[in-house]
């Protein structure tokens, strides 16, 4: 119906990426663009923060890959939190994701939130080796130079 009115724009969903079926019937309706959002790329530590009802990261992940899939832009909303979103194991789960849905922009957000209280909920290995979150762009921009880094949702007209 959008497209009946005007040419101009791009459709797009901002979505928790819940129903990758229905994100496939979106994509055949004319949606250009999808933007998930998450705040790790690590299953337990998605769930622990999304507590998600009736679906999981895998879901969000599949549709994600459904749009790309589609010939669709596919980014994610990703809340950084330095010590947490800069450890070695975050970045393998990010390469993973990206490399596995063919993700086009990550959308870096400061997760604005009380880090003891978002600790304390998902209780990761603080001990782990960080590379700082400098370094976390430079790998990405290093290894996915096709991927973007931006802060909004592009238009692709």
């Amino acid at each position: 119906m959008m497209r009946r009115a005007t040419g101009r724009g791009t459709i797009n969903l901002n979505t928790n990426g819940s129903l990758p079926n229905e994100v496939e019937k979106l994509c055949r309706a004319g949606l250009q663009s999808i933007r998930v959002s998450m705040n790790s790329a690590r299953p337990e530590y998605y769930n622990k923060y999304f507590r998600p009802k009736a679906y999981c990261f895998d879901q969000a992940k599949r549709s994600i890959s459904v749009v790309k899939a589609n010939g669709a832009f596919a980014s994610i909303n990703y809340f950084i939190l330095p010590g947490f979103t800069d450890q070695e194991s975050e970045w393998n789960a990010l390469r993973k994701l990206i490399s596995e849905t063919g993700l086009d922009l990550i959308q870096m957000r400061n997760l604005n939130i009380d880090p003891e209280w978002y600790l304390k909920m998902l209780r990761p290995d603080l001990s782990e080796n960080k590379i700082g979150i400098r370094s976390l762009i430079l790998r990405i921009r290093d290894e996915f130079p096709d991927v973007r880094l931006g802060y909004f949702n592009p238009p692709l007209d």
